[in-house]
């Protein structure tokens, strides 16, 4: 992705930017699912300089969930989609911040909505990695099937308006 059309930064390349005092700082903590199996780790924060907010954990995926794969011939491609196979050192996924509940007790993170196996099915990118907004779109559609948000309407910062994205803190 070119640097002018940027819409992502990782917390960590902005220098101005820092965590807010009454958030707890995620970064480190375990990401698990509904039913407690681990996905990963929090290893940073993407913000929108334009919405100045977090928008989406960047997590460092899990080994079990990348030595089972992703079979790309499983399901049927529907509507167009492409499928993809994981590279090596594709290890890191997106979680939209409004899917995330935060348990300061146990410092960890837990996805209720989105399941073990979308994470698994889902396509990762390296480490520091940009990525469009075709990408965001993606996720979107694997981890909740029918998103609220539109996906035509995919240039502008509105799109981080859904509840995907919406904190449960505000």
């Amino acid at each position: 992705m070119e640097k002018h059309n940027k819409n992502l930064y990782y917390l960590d390349e902005l220098t101005d930017y820092k965590v807010a005092s009454h958030y707890a700082d995620v970064r480190g903590w375990k990401l698990v699912d509904a039913n407690n199996r681990a996905i990963g780790k929090v290893d940073d924060l993407l913000v929108n300089k334009n919405t100045k907010r977090v928008v989406y954990l960047d997590i460092e995926v899990d080994k079990d969930i990348i030595e089972q794969g992703h079979e790309p011939f499983e399901n049927r491609a529907e509507g167009g989609t492409h499928e993809y196979i994981n590279k090596d050192g594709e290890n890191h996924l997106i979680v939209p911040i409004g899917s995330a509940s935060i348990d300061t007790y146990n410092k960890q993170v837990q996805t209720n909505e989105i399941s073990y196996d979308s994470f698994r099915k889902a396509k990762r990118f390296s480490k520091g990695q940009d990525f469009d907004r075709g990408y965001e779109v993606q996720i979107i559609n694997i981890y909740y099937n029918n998103p609220d948000s539109n996906p035509d309407n995919n240039d502008d910062d509105s799109f981080y308006e859904s509840r995907h994205f919406n904190d449960r803190r505000e």
